[in-house]
Parts: structure tokens; C-alpha cells; sequence
């Protein structure tokens, strides 16, 4: 053992743990807000393309269920 009891071995790891992430937290490439906003304008466009072919498909699937199911 180092010679420190379990709490101070504790409280030594959080300490260097939140040091640790404040370091890396630096080295993070932030978008500015142009960037920002263009990437949720892609995200919106994208969730809502999927969301409509997953409708036309979905309604399609239940229109050929349907007729097979009143033959």
C-alpha cells in the first residue's frame, strides 16, 4: 500500500480524474454556431426523409396485407 487510507485514495482519483477530463475536454474541436446549425438542419432533413419512407412503407405493408387478408 501507498500509506493512505481507502477515502483519501478516493478522493485522490476524483481530483485527478476531473483534471484529466478538464485536459481533454480542451483538446475538443467545438463547432462554431454556423457549423452548429447546419448540422441540425442535416439532422432534421435526415430524421424526417427516413421518417417518410418508413410511413411509405409501413402504409404499403398494410395495404397488401389488407387485400391479401379480404381475399
Amino acid at each position: 500500500m501507498n500509506g493512505l487510507s481507502a477515502e483519501a485514495n478516493v478522493k485522490k482519483g476524483i481530483g485527478t480524474s476531473l483534471r484529466e477530463t478538464r485536459t481533454e475536454l480542451k483538446k475538443v474541436h467545438w463547432p462554431s454556431r454556423k457549423e452548429l446549425t447546419n448540422y441540425t438542419w442535416i439532422v432534421i432533413f435526415s430524421v424526417f426523409i427516413v421518417s417518410l419512407i418508413i410511413y411509405l412503407i409501413d402504409s404499403g405493408l398494410g395495404f397488401i396485407i389488407e387485400k391479401v387478408i379480404s381475399l
